[in-house]
């Protein structure tokens, strides 16, 4: 019979090892799946047992946070410890096209040219794509697959092929589980941006509009929600650079953001990170990191 612990581990470390980098080394492993990642999929696992259904295991935090380390490291327990099957998709894969947010942009605000925030994904493809996982009779779909290194989607035949119907399906993405604001909040700028480009408030609303609409539905298809929470936004800027310069690494410096850039692309983020550091902390599953980007902390709700 074979150490499923031991098997567990082995492929643990093994994928940790691939996504390290120099500057960044991960930080007590074992610790960290003894104390974090183990309980996660003990609870999810239970969940399942409990509803006998596909579960959508919602999984959030600020940029650079780890939501897709995350997210690959709780596919391997669930799947090898737990024997399910499991899928992980990011809301970045839904993105709609740049032809698409190019048009978006020259009918709304020029602001949605960059990719991000609510508005910016396909949220039509993504209930679709919800709805065909969780069907009874379940056929095979495709997910959509985005790469940021040419800020465009892929084409069809590069993307995800989903061939069983999954029992767990952890669905990733930095706005997952936002919710829109008053008018009274968004009508105060929170940033140059907002207050130089955006004098109108016609970004503002669109995006607030956009989060009550199609993504208030896509998100409350969400059976289990993971808040990976920061200490503040200032570590958003820290921690994106830190994945910057990953992306770069993977891609050769191909279509990645400089330094002044990636201060500017955080702007756009800001107010419903913020707004998320507040709304997402009565979570079923809340993460605190430290200011050295590790797991400190975790609470069940």
């Amino acid at each position: 019979m074979r150490n499923i612990t031991s098997i567990v581990e082995k492929k643990y470390l093994s994928f940790l090892k691939k996504q390290e980098i120099t500057a960044e080394p991960f930080y007590d492993k074992l610790g960290q799946l003894k104390n974090f990642y183990l309980p996660i999929c003990r609870k999810i696992f239970f969940e399942f047992l409990s509803k006998n259904k596909t579960l959508i295991i919602g999984l959030s935090g600020g940029q650079g946070s780890g939501k897709s380390t995350i997210a690959r490291i709780l596919k391997i327990i669930l799947k090898e410890k737990y024997n399910l099957k499991v899928i992980n998709f990011s809301i970045d894969d839904f993105y709609k096209t740049l032809s698409e947010r190019k048009i978006m942009s020259s009918r709304s605000s020029k602001l949605f040219l960059t990719r991000g925030v609510p508005g910016t994904h396909d949220t039509k493809l993504l209930l679709t794509c919800f709805r065909n996982l969780l069907k009874k009779k379940f056929k095979k779909i495709e997910i959509p697959q985005f790469d940021k290194s040419i800020d465009d989607r892929l084409t069809k035949e590069k993307w995800l092929s989903i061939r069983d119907k999954p029992n767990i399906i952890i669905f990733e993405g930095w706005c997952v589980g936002a919710k829109s604001q008053s008018f009274k909040k968004l009508r105060k700028p929170i940033n140059k941006l907002e207050k130089i480009e955006d004098k109108k408030l016609k970004w503002r609303k669109k995006v607030n509009s956009e989060l009550n609409k199609d993504y208030k539905k896509i998100f409350n298809l969400i059976d289990k929600m993971i808040f990976l929470k920061v200490p503040s936004f200032k570590f958003v800027l820290r921690w994106r650079l830190l994945q910057e310069k990953k992306l770069r690494a993977k891609f050769y410096g191909k279509g990645i953001m400089t330094i002044p850039q990636v201060k500017k692309f955080v702007m756009y983020y800001e107010r419903i990170t913020k707004d998320m550091l507040k709304d997402l902390d009565k979570s079923d599953i809340v993460i605190n990191l430290d200011k050295r980007h590790r797991l400190s902390e975790i609470r069940f709700n």
